[in-house]
């Protein structure tokens, strides 16, 4: 079965400040390449440095590599020509909701402007859109008429997940976006995405530091350090049999 999503050789320098007039090109990611099916997760984990929030704006157009391919279905959207269709298919939703959300317009208007600006839709359908995607993520109706500061941390997020979801996208990365919550809503948010998956065929990229959520989460796992893969792999055979030092660091081995 063809991979949603497959990722070849991916290459990513930032151009840095190395004294007064000097510059380089620090590689930050170096031939990183791993698969995801649809329905599935995939869970990218190191330690602080790796790399790992970089491929996370790469994956969803935030930011271009140098050299390299991200596929989805069979077909390449790392190119300029369809950035926008990339943009649609590969949502991302970051730790912290409230620096992703403007806080001068209601979340009504903030999901108005993503479909206005993707889609063909009329003002009516566009509505009628948004009132389906607020409950399905266990939001209310009403909530179209609140702005970001009158929610809290939980219905933040489920504020940012209705704003991924409402082009239909095919996969989220999940930048940290469930470290921040307590416990319980953790679990609850868990709880919706895991439907979520199970309704839509969505699939995950699961960018975390919690390795409770990567185990309870993630069908494979990619571990990064200093911007290359040092294991990558089905997530229990990598937690029972750990062969890298970083992953042996990570769980205490």
């Amino acid at each position: 079965m063809q991979p949603i999503l497959k990722v070849q050789s991916l290459h990513k320098t930032y151009r840095v400040r190395v004294g007064l007039l000097k510059r380089e090109n620090i590689p930050v990611l170096t031939d990183i390449s791993f698969c995801l099916g649809k329905g599935e997760t995939i869970a990218v984990i190191g330690e602080t440095g790796a790399g790992k929030s970089t491929l996370a704006k790469l994956l969803a157009g935030a930011e271009q590599a140098e050299t390299g391919q991200i596929l989805l279905d069979g077909t390449t959207i790392e190119d300029n020509g369809i950035r926008k269709e990339h943009c649609r298919n590969i949502r991302m939703i970051f730790q912290d909701p409230t620096r992703s959300l403007n806080p001068g317009l209601t979340i009504g208007e903030i999901l108005d402007d993503c479909l206005s600006y993707n889609t063909e839709l009329t003002h009516k359908q566009r509505d009628k859109k948004i009132a389906h995607v607020l409950i399905r993520v266990g939001l209310l109706e009403e909530h179209y008429h609140y702005y970001p500061h009158m929610f809290s941390g939980g219905q933040l997020q489920r504020v940012a997940l209705a704003r991924a979801l409402i082009l239909d996208p095919k996969v989220l990365v999940l930048d940290e976006a469930l470290s921040s919550l307590d416990p319980s809503v953790r679990a609850q948010t868990v709880n919706l995405l895991f439907t979520l998956q199970k309704e839509t065929g969505l699939s995950y990229v699961l960018i975390t530091h919690h390795l409770s959520l990567v185990k309870h989460m993630s069908d494979s796992l990619l571990v990064l350090n200093k911007g290359k893969v040092v294991e990558y792999g089905k997530t229990d055979q990598i937690f029972t049999q750990p062969k890298s030092k970083v992953m042996k660091r990570l769980l205490n081995v």
